[in-house]
C-alpha cells in the first residue's frame, strides 16, 4: 500500500506559519489597545476625581491662585486626554486590521485543510479500488491453479 502525501503540504505549512504570525501580531495589537485604553480610563478617572476635589474646595472656599492652578492642570489633562483618545482610535484600527487579516488567514488554512481531507478520501478510495483489483487477481489465479490440477 502506498503512503499518502498531500501535494500542497508545503503550501499548507507556510499558510499555517503565516496564520501563527498573524495571531501573534493580533494578540500584540490587542495588548497595545488594552494598555492605551487603560491609560485613557486612568486619566479620565483622575480628571473626574480632580473636578470633584475642586468642586469641594470651591464650596469650602479656596484662593484664586489655587483655582487657577487647578484650571491649568485640568486644561493640561484635557490635552493629554485628546492625545490618548487619538492613540486609542489608532490602536483600535490597528487591532481591527490585524483581526481581519487573522480571519483571512484562518479561511486560507481551512481551505487547504478541506482540500487535504477531500484528497485523502480520494486517495483511500483509489487504494481500496486497487486493493480490490489485486484481490480479484489473486482469487482468479488461485481458481485457475485449482482448475489446472
Amino acid at each position: 500500500m502506498m503512503k499518502y502525501t498531500y501535494r500542497f503540504e508545503k503550501v499548507l505549512t507556510i499558510r499555517e506559519q503565516e496564520k501563527h504570525e498573524t495571531e501573534i501580531a493580533y494578540k500584540e495589537s490587542v495588548r497595545d489597545f488594552e494598555e492605551i485604553a487603560t491609560k485613557l480610563y486612568d486619566i479620565l478617572k483622575k480628571k473626574e476625581d480632580l473636578l470633584s476635589f475642586q468642586q469641594k474646595r470651591l464650596e469650602i472656599g479656596s484662593s484664586i491662585d489655587e483655582v487657577s492652578h487647578y484650571a491649568r492642570f485640568i486644561d493640561s489633562m484635557e490635552k493629554t486626554i485628546e492625545d490618548i483618545q487619538k492613540k486609542v482610535v489608532q490602536a483600535r484600527a490597528k487591532m481591527n486590521w490585524h483581526e481581519q487579516k487573522l480571519v483571512e488567514k484562518n479561511l486560507e488554512v481551512r481551505k487547504y485543510e478541506k482540500m487535504r481531507e477531500k484528497d485523502f478520501e480520494l486517495f483511500k478510495e483509489e487504494q481500496n479500488r486497487l486493493e480490490t483489483i489485486h484481490l480479484d487477481e489473486l482469487s482468479s489465479l488461485a481458481y485457475y491453479r485449482k482448475e489446472i490440477r
